[in-house]
């Protein structure tokens, strides 16, 4: 890594690796565990949810709590089907092209694709030896990150956290090849390798002036996407619309909504969105970023955030939710890791 670079990151605790951010406030996380008396107090804060959310959780169990009609036309693959079984499944959906796919159960963006036809469909599912999402491509311009909690108590819950999510792209100058555009970019200039690996066709292209060259279809932070502050947006109508969803099968109670829209005030009325995923208690707490915070801010936003985890977490087990035991969770642990890690090897040979 060039100086300049590390300098940069050095100073930015934004770009620290998220197990450093959270050194000064793990003790708080250990107090929690030791009041509730078990590693895994987290996982009854999302009875339906496997492991509460916090890691491994599937789309499918995800869409099964929604209401109808807030997610895309949605159906689910396995590797195993043949060319001929995939293409009437599709057809049977009524899915159109373009189409989105990505893992049944994954994170970071990592092995999402915009297809555009059916062979870039075939080529996919040739790679893919896991069970995976095809789902309408949601065309909506607008992509919002919504943080939401409710006491089991409450009848209310909380938007604590409303930002945009913009993919990364970078603009051409009509002098500049992608390569060096890509490296000036500030959210993808530390994902040099991994850029290469989807544009390397492109790599030492000029790109016209004023042309946008998008990135990524994926708006993750982890892959260079922009967040930015919608908090002076939050109001009753966004909450209520939040509510009413959250309580459709009254089962979740903390985690994370992203969803693309057609406008924030059409949102709030309800109308032209789609729910992409929520993610539960392991969600990142993304308002945190977007807003010029020092770390010692982000830091109590996020305490914020698990106290009310932990207060969610120990009504529902007093209210017969079990927490998992330390065997069960380290099991699942254990094999989301793997899951991980062979998803990033996907990835990274995708491109190949």
């Amino acid at each position: 890594m060039k100086l300049k670079q590390w300098l940069y990151k050095l100073t930015h605790w934004e770009e620290w690796h998220y197990h450093v951010k959270y050194i000064p406030i793990a003790p708080v996380w250990l107090w929690y565990i030791i009041k509730s008396r078990n590693a895994w107090f987290f996982t009854a804060s999302n009875p339906s949810l496997s492991f509460g959310g916090m890691d491994g959780e599937s789309k499918e169990e995800m869409y099964s709590q929604l209401p109808d009609g807030t997610y895309p036309t949605t159906i689910y693959i396995n590797p195993e089907l043949t060319i001929p079984e995939l293409r009437k499944a599709i057809e049977a959906s009524g899915l159109v092209y373009p189409i989105a796919v990505k893992p049944n159960v994954g994170m970071g963006g990592m092995m999402f694709r915009k297809i555009n036809d059916k062979y870039e469909l075939y080529q996919y599912h040739e790679k893919m030896d896991r069970r995976y999402v095809v789902q309408e491509m949601v065309m909506w311009p607008m992509e919002v990150a919504i943080f939401y909690y409710r006491h089991p108590a409450s009848e209310k819950g909380v938007v604590s956290g409303f930002i945009s999510k913009e993919n990364p792209s970078v603009i051409g100058d009509g002098v500049s090849k992608l390569s060096q555009l890509v490296e000036q970019h500030p959210g993808v200039r530390f994902l040099m390798d991994s850029m290469y690996a989807k544009h390397k066709k492109n790599w030492d292209k000029v790109i016209p002036i004023g042309e946008r060259f998008v990135l990524t279809d994926v708006s993750n932070r982890t892959q260079g996407g922009k967040m930015v502050s919608l908090a002076h947006e939050i109001d009753d109508k966004l909450l209520g619309l939040m509510d009413s969803i959250s309580k459709h099968k009254n089962t979740f109670f903390y985690g994370r909504y992203d969803i693309k829209c057609n406008s924030v005030a059409e949102l709030k009325e309800g109308k032209k969105f789609s729910i992409l995923e929520f993610n539960g208690c392991g969600s990142g707490v993304q308002h945190v970023y977007g807003n010029n915070h020092s770390l010692f801010e982000a830091c109590s936003i996020i305490l914020k955030h698990w106290k009310a985890l932990y207060k969610i977490s120990v009504y529902n087990h007093k209210h017969g939710i079990p927490y998992w035991t330390y065997n069960d969770g380290m099991k699942f642990m254990n094999e989301a890791k793997a899951e991980l890690k062979h998803l990033k090897e996907l990835e990274a040979a995708y491109n190949d």
